[in-house]
């Protein structure tokens, strides 16, 4: 893609505000812009803006590419502006290369710049500067949901296991109760001095592993 008629557009994303950096064609400088965390009506105003302004003073049509590292947005920004009619590139961050010598300042404003270097650098033809992420389709995404939420399900089983495991410890009792037989393991629960176990608020409550949803007695 030609540098003389490419805007170069990196955006830092943070969750109260994004940064946006350009560089229009022909220019060296960048300009920062400031817009309110998920605006996406004013991102896309201010890249038709910078389109409007570089189509007038070159004479033809001009090109936009964005690109912002990979995080908690996921990629539905990619197809926002891809379907804008912008050149979209997603980022790996830990792919970037940094002089690992040099003692570096961490800002928005210093990310959102080198991001546009890196841009320039990747469009120039380096493709040791960084690594490009692929944007997986939403039907992609939809496929990998059911996995992820059964890992995030599996995690806070344990978590709350852990729990009652410590909760028991706690009164001399070192066999932890099944998920799987939980009402039978709690009936045989008893302390050291033979205090029954017993849930305060039901079998199924009990499972929340907060310490007051036990009583001994």
């Amino acid at each position: 893609m030609p540098s003389e008629t490419t805007i170069h557009v990196a955006i830092e994303l943070s969750v109260s505000s994004w940064l946006v950096a350009t560089r229009p064609p022909g220019v060296e400088k960048s300009r920062l812009h400031h817009i309110e965390g998920g605006d996406t009506t004013a991102l896309l105003a201010l890249i038709a803006e910078l389109r409007h302004r570089a189509s007038t003073k070159l004479g033809k049509p001009a090109e936009v590419v964005c690109c912002f590292e990979a995080g908690r947005d996921g990629f539905w920004l990619h197809r926002a502006l891809t379907m804008h009619g912008a050149t979209v590139y997603v980022l790996e961050p830990t792919s970037i290369l940094v002089n690992r010598r040099a003692r570096r300042a961490k800002t928005d404003r210093l990310d959102a710049e080198g991001m546009l270097r890196v841009l320039a650098a990747w469009l120039a033809g380096d493709r040791q500067v960084c690594s490009m992420v692929r944007v997986p389709t939403p039907e992609e995404e939809d496929a990998k949901r059911p996995h992820r939420e059964r890992e995030h399900l599996v995690q806070e089983r344990l978590r709350i296991e852990n729990r009652i495991e410590a909760l028991l410890f706690t009164q001399g009792i070192r066999k932890r109760p099944s998920l799987r037989s939980w009402e039978r393991d709690i009936a045989e629960l008893r302390t050291v001095t033979a205090v029954h176990c017993r849930p305060c608020c039901g079998s199924n409550s009990t499972a929340c592993g907060a310490d007051s949803c036990w009583l001994w007695n």
